[in-house]
């Protein structure tokens, strides 16, 4: 029987999950913390993934330490610190700041379908990693990415296409990410052993 299923994410111990949707065949690794985060079809991420206030495409590939979405601190008001939007926490007779974060929340990362975000990377709110893009160990990403690009670097910079631009958009135009478990299943040879090219030609796109 399958490990994963369509029915129930597999959330390893001492996650902690919250305000999130999570799609089929889903993993979450150990330690991770997710919170806010809408999750695609088959996409998982690994130890200690830290992710907020973020959506992420089908098969996206997300490795440990990875930051997706980190919070930010309020950097023009007098103070950074949490007393100005938590003060619930240190006075009987504050309430938190729910404009901050409802602002916290809105400025949402984008990762999508079948991308790789690389062990320890950071990608900072705001940004989109678009459609087959990998993002090398260790960047931190603050400029959006092209669909199809490996960056690496801090900040992180274009290294080179995965693969040509047109093979790039004919691989978005098949949108094999959208097919049925079944259609998958049918194809898994033709994906482990075909080019990219003879993969279009036998599929499509």
């Amino acid at each position: 029987m399958p490990r994963l299923s369509a029915e129930t994410p597999v959330v390893h111990p001492e996650c902690s999950v919250a305000g999130c949707t999570l799609g089929r065949y889903v993993e979450i690794g150990q330690g991770a913390r997710l919170l806010n985060v809408a999750m695609g079809d088959y996409s998982y991420c690994d130890r200690y993934a830290d992710i907020a206030n973020a959506d992420l495409g089908k098969f996206a590939n997300i490795a440990a330490f990875t930051r997706i979405g980190p919070t930010d601190h309020p950097m023009q008001r007098a103070s950074l610190h949490h007393f100005l939007y938590r003060s619930a926490d240190y006075w009987e007779d504050a309430g938190d700041d729910p404009a901050f974060f409802a602002h916290r929340a809105s400025r949402r990362a984008r990762i999508g379908h079948d991308t790789w975000i690389g062990h320890g990377a950071i990608v900072r709110p705001e940004v989109t990693v678009g459609d087959g893009a990998v993002v090398g160990a260790g960047a931190v990403v603050t400029r959006d990415v092209a669909p199809y690009t490996i960056v690496a670097g801090v900040p992180a910079v274009p290294i080179r296409d995965r693969f040509a631009p047109a093979i790039a958009r004919r691989l978005q135009a098949l949108a094999w990410w959208d097919w049925d478990h079944a259609a998958l299943r049918r194809a898994l040879e033709d994906f482990r052993t075909l080019s990219v090219e003879a993969f279009l030609e036998a599929h499509g796109g």
